[in-house]
C-alpha cells in the first residue's frame, strides 16, 4: 500500500493504512501520517462502475464547485504527487484519497426525528450548493437508472421469460405492480416535456451518506458521491422518504408492521425544502410526494424482477428475500396512496 500511498501528496509520513468501515463495494482503509494527518483511501469498484473516469471527473468538478459555496467542512480529494484528482495505478486500479473529516460521525439509523431532519437539511443544502452547476457537463454514471418505465419495462420481461418459474406463484404481486404502471411514467414525462430541469442528483440519499458533527449531530457534508449525475430532485427525496420515512425495515416479513411515518417525513419535507431555498422551481416542489411513491414502486418493481429472474442482481440472504421485499415496497406505496394529501401539503 505504500507504494499507492507515496503517489499521492500526504501530510506526513504513512505510519498505519487499515481497512475502514462497512461498505460493500469499494475497498476503503484509514491512513495516518506522522503529522499526525488522516484520511480515507479508497479503491474504486470497476465491476459495479465500468466508467470509473466517468464516477472520478463528476466527483473532482462537484467537490470543488461544493468548496467554493462553503467556508465549512465538505468532502476534499487529496490530489496526487503529480497535481491530479485521483490514481490510475500501473495495471489499471483507479484510487483515491480524501481528507478524513474530524469529530464526524455517521449512522446507519436516526436515534431521533431531528437526525433524520439533519439528513434532510444536508441533501437540501447538496441542491442549494450545486444550483448553479452546469448539469450537462456531467457523466451519466448508470443509464436509466431512475427511469421507472424502463424499469417496468424490465418486469415486463422479467414475466415473460419467467426463467426461475416463479410467475405462478406471485400472480397478485405482479396484478399489483401492474395496475400501477400508468403513474410510472409522470416524472419521465415531465422531465422530457421540460416541465422539470435536470439537477446535479446525489442517487443514494440515505443517513448514512451524511457526516453529522459529532458533538451535536448537525450536518457537516453529503458523502459517496460515486453516483452523482444528472437526474431529478424528486427521485433524491423519494428515496431519502422511501428508506428512512418507513416504519420497517426494507425487508420486513410482517407487513402490519410496515406504514409511512408521517412525523418522519413531514420533518424530512420541511428540512430539505427550507435548506434548498429558492432554489427550486414550482413544478419541482409539487413532485417531491411523485417522488416518494415512485422511487418506492420502482424499487419494488426492480425487487419483483430479480426475484422473477432467480435473484441474479440483488444479494439475498435466503430464497424468498427480494419477494419479500417487493412487498414490504408494495406496502409502503400503499401507505401513501392512504396518506396522499397529507404528503402533498409541506410541498405545495
Amino acid at each position: 500500500m505504500n507504494a499507492i500511498l507515496s503517489r499521492f501528496a500526504l501530510c506526513g509520513t504513512p505510519i498505519s493504512c487499515a481497512r475502514y468501515g462497512n461498505g460493500h463495494i469499494n475497498e476503503t482503509y484509514l491512513v495516518v501520517t506522522n503529522r499526525p494527518h488522516l484520511y480515507i483511501l479508497q479503491k474504486l469498484n470497476g465491476y459495479v462502475f465500468p466508467n470509473l473516469q466517468g464516477v472520478m471527473d463528476n466527483i473532482a468538478a462537484v467537490t470543488a464547485h461544493i468548496r467554493k459555496k462553503t467556508d465549512g467542512d465538505c468532502l476534499t480529494l487529496v490530489p496526487t504527487t503529480d497535481g491530479k484528482p485521483y490514481l490510475i495505478a500501473e495495471n489499471g486500479d483507479y484510487w483515491r484519497l480524501y481528507e478524513f473529516v474530524l469529530n464526524s460521525v455517521c449512522l446507519e439509523k436516526a436515534e431521533s426525528i431531528g437526525d433524520f431532519r439533519q439528513s434532510a437539511a444536508a441533501f437540501g443544502e447538496f441542491q442549494n450548493q450545486l444550483s448553479d452547476f452546469p448539469v450537462q457537463s456531467l457523466v451519466e454514471i448508470i443509464p436509466q437508472f431512475h427511469d421507472t418505465p424502463h424499469r417496468y419495462l424490465q418486469l415486463h420481461e422479467a414475466i415473460e421469460n419467467d426463467r426461475a418459474g416463479r410467475a405462478n406463484g406471485v400472480k397478485a404481486e405482479i396484478q399489483a405492480y401492474l395496475s400501477r404502471e400508468k403513474e410510472a411514467a409522470g416524472l419521465m414525462t415531465l422531465q422530457n416535456s421540460g416541465e422539470l430541469p435536470l439537477r446535479v442528483t446525489h442517487n443514494d440519499t440515505k443517513l448514512n451518506n451524511v457526516l453529522l458533527r459529532e458533538s451535536d449531530h448537525r450536518p457537516l457534508c453529503v458523502i459517496d458521491l460515486d453516483t452523482v449525475m444528472p437526474g431529478l430532485v424528486a427521485n433524491d427525496f423519494g428515496d431519502s422518504i422511501r428508506f428512512g420515512a418507513s416504519t420497517a425495515a426494507e425487508d420486513e416479513k410482517d407487513l402490519d408492521r410496515v406504514s409511512l411515518s408521517l412525523p418522519l417525513y413531514e420533518a424530512y419535507a420541511d428540512a430539505f425544502l427550507s435548506a434548498c431555498g429558492d432554489r427550486l422551481t414550482a413544478a419541482e416542489r409539487k413532485t417531491l410526494p411523485l417522488g416518494a411513491r415512485l422511487m418506492t414502486l420502482e424499487c419494488g418493481v426492480r425487487f419483483l424482477a430479480d426475484y422473477l429472474n432467480g435473484d441474479v442482481y440483488f444479494h439475498t440472504a435466503y430464497p424468498e428475500h427480494n419477494l419479500v421485499r417487493c412487498r414490504t415496497q408494495l406496502k409502503l406505496a400503499e401507505e401513501m396512496e392512504r396518506n396522499w394529501q397529507r404528503m402533498e401539503a409541506p410541498c405545495r
